[in-house]
């Protein structure tokens, strides 16, 4: 392997058939992945009034008697709700999934449940069964649930380092793509009509058939292969399709020796094995990493940015717009976030994750204060206040994309190692739909309590979570696993070096990044210390 200073101009640039793999991998994943997570809690809003009247109907031909307002309402509650426990339940399959069927391969099965729910709602009609829609929302729920996890997981083990946040945070760009298109599909002028409602529940399957038919083309995570399979040749064939046909000699030292330590851990010559969510839980050497990542996931959801879009036709319809124009101005609380989540793409690796995230929470503090005076104030009937609570929706739902909408995906995959990624990802995923569910099902009693304070939880959300990470959180931007490692090390004050560190610095000071190798080099056994028992 060697390494020469010529090549340190060139350490951040990719060649371009390896860019052009990277994103299309990119493209092909998050389409089938975190695009139908956005897209399938989009889709559920422009029928609402259809399927709470196919309920009524429906139940009026089996039992001769129609449903009150309430109850009608109650089962439209079970299946918004539906969603949030398949998400759940999806979460926790996530994990085992990306051990034993590898991060590809589980995206991919992960169709099976969207299909599924497919057929059950073009069914539903012809079966006069609106359980039916209960049991496919939360088979959608699953299929969000599994690729909600994985699919950051994968893009931040198949990256380079100088693009992990950006390649990770287009999970972000996806699902808001998929809210944004979503509610175009739903306009009265396309599928959200009361004839085509079925079809524009199902059209989710489209994306999910585009993925099953281009993914497979594609490499499978580099770090799976290596450390989980322990199939170095492979590793190094699916490295090198992302390179453009030559691997970084960093990049692969830094596998092997994470690959090492991981055997090392347990027994010498054996496979690692990945942790549970348990074990993660009494490792006391991750205390501060899952800490961490339970209150950024837990947040995420618990900040109220999905309520915003709830309140958002009250405030539109404050401001003047006629009712039937609703939904053109809601499209431009998709449309701002997906704005806010290009560009912050875009920033991810300038300003760093930290500042992102801090920033996008304090911002949202602002926000929320402002608007719950709009609020108040327009109550009473001053003048432009409807106009300054719409500016508010806006600013609040881009200060959301701009940080805590992408960059809480990325953290498992950047503080956690390969053992306990899956795990790790299992924790932060169950969080995040539990809290979605919670604020699905209290928000109304908020609303009805609080009124025009009904805010006032989210501020406090979002100021304990700005305070709370800019306290644990280091700037994992451009850093290995150790550097990220010891830098939580030094905000626990603890004073041992860990190994990891010491084994990096001696690489650091004798390669140059940029530098690559042969195929042939990279394939060959370099002796006993990178075996792994295959």
């Amino acid at each position: 392997m060697n390494s020469t200073g010529d090549t340190e101009p060139e350490e951040t640039n990719i060649p371009s058939g390896s860019a052009r793999v990277l994103a299309l991998t990119v493209c092909s994943a998050a389409i089938g992945g975190t695009f139908q997570y956005g897209y399938n809690i989009s889709i559920i809003n422009a029928p609402t009034s259809y399927i709470q009247g196919f309920i009524n109907d429906t139940y009026m031909e089996r039992w001769g008697t129609s449903l009150d307002i309430s109850q009608v309402t109650l089962v439209w509650t079970v299946i918004v709700s539906a969603f949030s426990l398949g998400g759940l339940l999806g979460a926790l399959l996530a994990g085992p999934m990306a051990v034993r069927f590898g991060r590809k391969k589980s995206l991919l099965l992960n169709n099976s449940f969207l299909f599924v729910g497919t057929v059950l709602v073009l069914m539903c009609r012809m079966a006069k069964s609106f359980e039916m829609i209960i049991l496919a929302r939360f088979l959608v729920g699953m299929n969000s649930g599994v690729s909600m996890n994985i699919q950051p997981m994968y893009f931040g083990e198949s990256a380079p380092k100088h693009l992990r946040g950006a390649v990770a945070f287009s999970s972000a760009v996806f699902t808001a793509f998929g809210i944004f298109l979503g509610q175009v599909v739903g306009l009265t002028e396309l599928l959200g009509t009361e004839p085509l409602w079925p079809y524009l529940l199902a059209s989710n399957a489209l994306p999910g058939l585009i993925q099953l038919l281009t993914l497979p083309w594609f490499p499978e995570s580099p770090r799976y292969l290596l450390i989980d399979r322990g199939d170095r040749e492979a590793c190094v064939q699916a490295l090198g399709r992302l390179r453009g046909g030559e691997v970084p000699v960093l990049e692969m030292e830094e596998m092997l020796q994470e690959q090492q330590q991981q055997s090392t851990a347990l027994n010498p010559g054996s496979a690692p094995s990945a942790k549970t969510p348990w074990s993660l839980f009494k490792d006391h050497d991750l205390r501060s990493q899952l800490r961490t990542v339970m209150a950024a996931s837990s947040a995420m959801m618990l900040c109220g940015n999905d309520s915003i879009y709830f309140y958002a036709s009250y405030i539109f319809l404050e401001a003047g717009i006629p009712p039937e124009k609703i939904q053109y101005a809601t499209i431009g609380t998709g449309a701002s976030e997906f704005t806010a989540s290009i560009l912050s793409n875009l920033l991810i690796e300038r300003v760093g994750r930290r500042y992102l995230l801090v920033g996008g929470y304090s911002l949202m503090c602002c926000w929320t204060v402002v608007f719950t005076v709009a609020l108040t104030l327009q109550s009473r009937g001053v003048a432009g206040m409807p106009y300054l609570s719409m500016a508010c929706v806006f600013a609040y739902i881009l200060s959301f994309g701009l940080g805590p909408a992408g960059v809480t995906g990325i953290l498992p995959a950047e503080i956690f190692d390969q053992a306990a990624r899956p795990a790790a990802y299992m924790v932060a995923g169950s969080l995040m739909w539990i809290s979605l569910f919670l604020v699905g099902m209290l928000f109304p009693f908020i609303v009805n309590s609080l009124g025009n304070f009904c805010f006032l939880p989210f501020l406090a959300v979002c100021f304990v979570s700005a305070v709370f990470l800019g306290f644990t959180l280091p700037e994992t931007k451009g850093k290995t696993l150790a550097e990220i490692t010891a830098e939580f090390d030094r905000k626990k004050e603890t004073k041992k070096e860990r190994p990891e560190k010491q084994v990096d610095e001696p690489i650091m000071n004798h390669y140059q990044p940029g530098t690559a190798c042969s195929f042939d080099t990279l394939t060959q056994d370099p002796g006993p210390s990178h075996k792994n028992g295959d």
